[in-house]
């Protein structure tokens, strides 16, 4: 006997990846944590926290970053809504938009977070294949006719961005929601922001967690129409973000030019280690992300789920995924330069 709806009762819960324990010494390459430290004005926040503050219940809208990212993006206060985590604000959007009878569309391989809380929903969810080069599907994904369509940009696991012309033909031929996934936009050239301001049917998400060095925090953020924050404020958690959060979240959003820089670096180090990657005869795909989607050759000596259980017995972690299109290849963060050279001489070693 079961006491859980049935699609709950099928459900496989999402696997996050490794998180070893604190005092692991393991150089932690599998879960896209920015390898630089958080914004110093963020921690001389967290280091003067009254606890008075702590005593009553946060802004319910969380105001004070809301105030702080209104003025770093440039979009009006009430164009934000603001959750735990940018996983939580798409845990919203399934609420609001995801039920029996009413379709969940994105493309694939892609944040594989998707199906599972569509599965929740207990919704029709319609996966459509990427091609090789991961050129955004959009005849398939605009014939799939979803209430709500996901794009991760840049994509993960692939690191590569979908140009905007094309989010924005898809934004006007959706008759659905479109959510544009930026978790990974600060590593980026280019956003999909000025589509909010142009289509009232588009949602762009954001996270602290990469480009800023917050993903302990669990902040992030929703931009849109404010008649599609409506109703997802009526579905959010009355209390959904805490008050040291808000704070610290906060001045580092307002600190964007200690964020870029670190933002610079990592492109920097993403270049070499492609190019050094490269050199060894991986397949790389190009990347605006801080992480890298590679390939080993047919003439390397291990195939992927072999070189990350190596890689994992010499105590670096890179992450492996065993399901299809992806059990040949490996996402790897991009670290410090340190960090970087250490994956690239234990590969070579091979």
């Amino acid at each position: 006997m079961t006491y859980f709806r049935p699609n709950i009762q099928a459900l496989s819960a999402y696997i996050p990846g490794e998180q070893p324990s604190p005092e692991a010494k393991v150089i932690k390459l599998n879960t896209n944590e920015n390898p630089y430290p958080p914004s110093p004005k963020a921690l001389q926040v967290l280091r003067n926290i009254d606890g008075e503050l702590l005593r009553r219940y946060p802004h319910p809208m969380a105001e004070t970053f809301r105030q702080a990212a209104s003025q770093a993006l440039g979009v009006p206060p009430d164009w934000i809504l603001v959750g735990n985590g940018s996983d939580e604000i798409l845990t919203m959007i399934f609420r609001g938009f995801a039920e029996p009878g009413r379709k969940v569309v994105y493309p694939m391989p892609t944040y594989v977070l998707y199906r599972t809380l569509s599965q929740i929903q207990d919704a029709e969810t319609i996966e459509i294949p990427y091609p090789e080069d991961y050129r955004l599907p959009v005849e398939e994904l605009v014939k799939a006719g979803g209430s709500v369509t996901f794009v991760v940009s840049p994509n993960s696991p692939s690191g590569t961005q979908i140009p905007l012309d094309l989010l924005d033909t898809l934004a006007v031929r959706l008759s659905g929601v479109l959510v544009i996934d930026e978790a990974y936009v600060d590593f980026a050239e280019t956003s999909a922001l000025e589509l909010v301001k142009k289509h009232d049917n588009v949602i762009v998400t954001r996270t602290l967690s990469k480009g800023y060095s917050l993903a302990g925090l669990r902040l992030g953020f929703a931009i849109a129409h404010p008649h599609l924050l409506s109703g997802l404020i009526k579905v959010k958690d009355s209390y959904n973000v805490d008050a040291i959060s808000c704070l610290v979240g906060a001045a580092a959003i307002a600190d964007s030019e200690y964020k870029n820089a670190n933002a610079e670096k990592i492109k920097a180090t993403r270049s070499r280690m492609a190019h050094q990657l490269q050199e060894l005869g991986f397949k790389i795909w190009s990347s605006q992300a801080n992480f890298l989607l590679v390939q080993p050759s047919s003439t390397f000596p291990h195939n992927a789920e072999s070189l990350y259980q190596n890689l994992k017995q010499q105590g670096i972690l890179v992450r492996y995924f065993p399901q299809p299109r992806l059990n040949d290849k490996l996402r790897i963060t991009v670290g410090t330069p340190e960090e970087t050279e250490a994956l690239i001489s234990a590969i070579a070693k091979f």
